[in-house]
């Protein structure tokens, strides 16, 4: 070997080695830096005959069918955790078989309150406290039932947050592929900006499951599991107008609320629509789907009772246009007008403590014209009779059934209990899933010990390409001596 070559071949193995110490540097410096992928610099012989080393670019060091298989699972821990906390809201507004609240406790302590003023039809107290007792029933359902618009409108405003998070999230991405594009032309490394770009990603995906297609020049494209196109040279726009306020009878069916567009078209934003998976879809579902079954159940249990105490049959004073115990908003409840009554089921003024709070009425007639026997429990035994009496109630969650009020008010638990258990199971196995792959992943990340060891191998290639520029030195001052 030549001086020159010797002398050729140690500069470059130590502009090698400088370099490979910046990277081993940088690897350990962001250890711990959320979204860094670990680096390596890529070094190759210049050629036959050519000695030295030449030095390549730095290479980020990933697994895309891993980054791929975390993302889709990223995504379905998402949506079921977001159906997971919905139900488990909804359970906890309706209450447990233990709970003393509960819709089905209320409703016990209602009828129970009747059986105790069967016994003692004279006793003013009695009377009393089943109007107390009919009032918080009545509060019970319409709080369930605006704790469950609340959780719809909650809905409607993350997904409003969201489609506002994926249009900056894809104008970044824009930005992040032009830049990528002029520094790699450049014949700079541009991995920092690709480690952005992909946490970018990963944000998108959470909300809209993607698929990142590699282009020439840098370049990523970005469209849903569902083939809608979300970023090709350009983001695309997603478009939704969020509600203040959301009433039990506004759907996305009749037009009353916004759906979600694409660059100006209008997207199935159902379960199974182009682009399912994420905690987008997941709100949609809730909002326009899930809510709106969980309103008719509780809608089903409110008509049912008003319907039980607003027969003429029953009590000979209502007339064919009259309240019964239970109302409307105070007025008359029309079964043509099922949509939010749970929202609007009150207790009549003329026995509400908070009204007129003329309890007798219980007894007598609620519009009789003044007070009858106080000995004579006829009308109080007969409302006693209808909870007990075997109705059709038919809703989507509950199904079709002949029941009593008691079995119906225990099937409403019961259905939000089993949709609350199956939902954090779902979300659990999804987890698990989601941390798993995530571990594998990050099992691929800055191993410090390891770079500890390489950093050691760097330093003895220093030293030793120094070594060898110290000998040419030393050779050419002998050659300059003779």
């Amino acid at each position: 070997m030549s001086i020159y070559s010797a002398l050729n071949s140690a500069m470059s193995g130590l502009s090698a080695a400088g370099r490979s110490s910046q990277v081993v540097s940088e690897n350990l410096a962001n250890a711990l830096t959320p979204g860094y992928t670990r680096r390596v610099l890529d070094l190759n012989s210049p050629g036959a005959g050519v000695p030295g080393v030449q030095v390549g670019n730095v290479q980020r060091m990933n697994d895309p069918v891993l980054i791929s298989n975390r993302r889709v699972a990223e995504a379905e821990y998402g949506a079921a955790k977001a159906e997971a906390d919905f139900f488990s809201r909804m359970s906890d507004l309706v209450g447990t078989v233990d709970d003393e609240m509960s819709l089905a406790s209320q409703l016990s302590d209602f009828e129970s309150s009747l059986i105790e003023a069967v016994s003692r039809p004279d006793s003013q107290p009695r009377l009393n406290d089943l109007a107390v007792k009919a009032n918080t029933l009545a509060d019970s359902i319409s709080r369930t039932a605006e704790g469950l618009r609340d959780l719809r409108i909650n809905a409607d405003s993350a997904i409003s947050s969201q489609v506002d998070t994926v249009n900056q999230a894809l104008k970044e991405i824009e930005k992040l592929n032009a830049r990528i594009m002029v520094v790699e032309a450049g014949g700079m490394d541009a991995v920092a900006m690709q480690d952005q770009r992909d946490q970018l990603i990963d944000q998108v995906n959470g909300i809209i499951p993607v698929n990142a297609v590699r282009r020439g020049n840098g370049q990523v494209t970005l469209y849903s599991t569902g083939g809608v196109m979300l970023l090709d040279h350009k983001a695309s726009e997603l478009s939704f107008t969020p509600s203040r306020d959301i009433m039990p009878h506004m759907t996305l069916g009749n037009g009353m609320i916004s759906g979600l567009q694409v660059n100006g078209k209008t997207i199935d934003t159902s379960p199974d629509g182009p682009l399912r998976g994420g905690t987008l879809t997941a709100q949609f579902e809730i909002r326009d789907i899930t809510a709106v079954e969980a309103q008719q159940d509780l809608d089903a249990m409110a008509a049912d009772l008003i319907e039980r105490f607003q027969d003429p049959a029953l009590d000979a004073t209502i007339g064919a246009t009259d309240a019964g115990i239970f109302t409307d908003d105070g007025s008359f409840f029309d079964p043509v007008n099922t949509v939010g009554i749970s929202n609007r089921i009150e207790l009549n003024d003329l026995v509400a403590l908070d009204g007129t709070g003329e309890t007798w009425r219980f007894r007598d007639g609620l519009y009789a014209a003044g007070p009858g026997d106080p000995g004579d429990s006829s009308l109080l035994q007969a409302y006693s009779d209808a909870l007990n009496t075997t109705r059709t109630v038919s809703s989507v969650g509950l199904g079709t059934a002949d029941m009593t009020a008691a079995t119906l008010s225990a099937n409403l638990l019961s259905r939000f209990a089993q949709d609350n258990e199956t939902a954090a199971r779902a979300s659990t196995f999804a987890a698990t899933s989601f941390n798993e792959l995530s571990q594998a992943e990050l099992a691929l990340g800055v191993d410090t010990d390891a770079e500890l060891q390489n950093l050691m191998l760097v330093e003895k290639y220093y030293a030793a390409n120094a070594r060898v520029l110290s000998v040419v030195d030393e050779l050419m001052e002998t050659l300059l001596r003779i």
